[in-house]
Parts: structure tokens; sequence; C-alpha cells
């Protein structure tokens, strides 16, 4: 336990996603904190092996995702609405909605991805909102969300966002369009 403490703070990158490889099963407190934490490691292979564990994780762990929320990291924010949404944590749910107005684009992105991917009709607006937010990617998601959920908009809103001249965009609209 000392050990893999030790490695997941101080060891190279092939260390620590050795050990991370390997913490797939924990229930361990103080380990799962150690995971999470991964999620904003510099090396983005860390960061991938921290998720995938998280993910993988058959053990009830939902608790500690969902306090990792609120933490000061934008990747432990977003990240972490992710690793909940692919774990199909509905009851995360109403704490994820609240990323959705987050200061960060990073996690405004990965809150609506992931409200999207959990079928999340109540966050209807939100979704609707999103999809004139200041970001790209924001948008995209909306976008994406709006698709996978058979949301309805309007006309004018479709021009509104056709505006951007983006193909990605454009893409999706016409996905849309023919919903």
């Amino acid at each position: 336990m000392e050990n893999i403490s030790k490695v997941l703070e101080l060891g190279s990158c092939e260390e620590k996603i050795k050990i991370l490889e390997t913490l797939d099963c924990t229930n361990n407190p103080e380990i799962l904190e150690k995971v999470i934490l991964k999620l904003d490691d510099d090396d983005i292979q860390v960061r991938g092996e921290a998720f995938s564990s998280l993910v993988l994780n058959k053990n009830k762990i939902s608790n500690f995702l969902i306090k990792s929320l609120n933490s000061t990291s934008k990747n432990i924010r977003g990240f972490a609405s992710l690793v909940l949404a692919n774990r199909n944590e509905t009851t995360a749910i109403p704490e994820i909605i609240k990323l959705a107005k987050d200061e960060r684009s990073m996690v405004r992105s990965c809150a609506i991805g992931a409200l999207g991917y959990l079928k999340a009709q109540e966050a209807k607006e939100i979704f609707l909102e999103s999809l004139l937010d200041s970001n790209l990617e924001v948008r995209k998601s909306a976008i994406q969300a709006v698709i996978d959920l058979n949301i309805t908009i309007s006309e004018n809103k479709i021009k509104e966002i056709i505006k951007e001249k983006d193909p990605e965009i454009e893409k999706l609209l016409f996905q849309l369009k023919k919903i």
C-alpha cells in the first residue's frame, strides 16, 4: 500500500501505468483517492490508465467519484464526470449537471458529454443552452446530446448554430435534420 502510493506520487510514467493497471479491483479509499488524483497527471497516458482503472473497477466507488466532481482540478472534474457516465452512474446526474455551468470549457464539454451519454432527459434545457456556448467543443457535445436524446430544436437555433461554419458542427447538424 505504501509502495503503491509512493509509485503513484514519485514514479516514472511507466511505473505509474504499471501500478494503475493493477488497481481496477481496489476498494481501498486511500488508493482510490490516489487513482482519482492521477486523472490530473502531467502525462496523458497516466491519465488514460487512471481513467480505465476507474471505469473498469467493479466496486461501489461512485461516492469517491462524485466527491471528486468538486475538485479544484479541471481535469479531475471533467474526467470524473466521464468515468461516472462510462460506469452508467445515473445517480450522479444531479452532480454532473452542476458542472455544465463550470467556468472551464473543458469541464463543461465533459459534463455535457457525460449527461448525453447517460441519456439525462432532465438536462434538456442545459443541452439547448449549451448549443450557443462560447466554446466549440461544448457546442459539439450539446449537439451530440440533442441528437442522441432526439431533442427538437428550432430552425432559428439551427441557423444561429450553423453561422459557425465549422465542418464538424455542420456534419452533426446534418445528422440532426435526418432525425
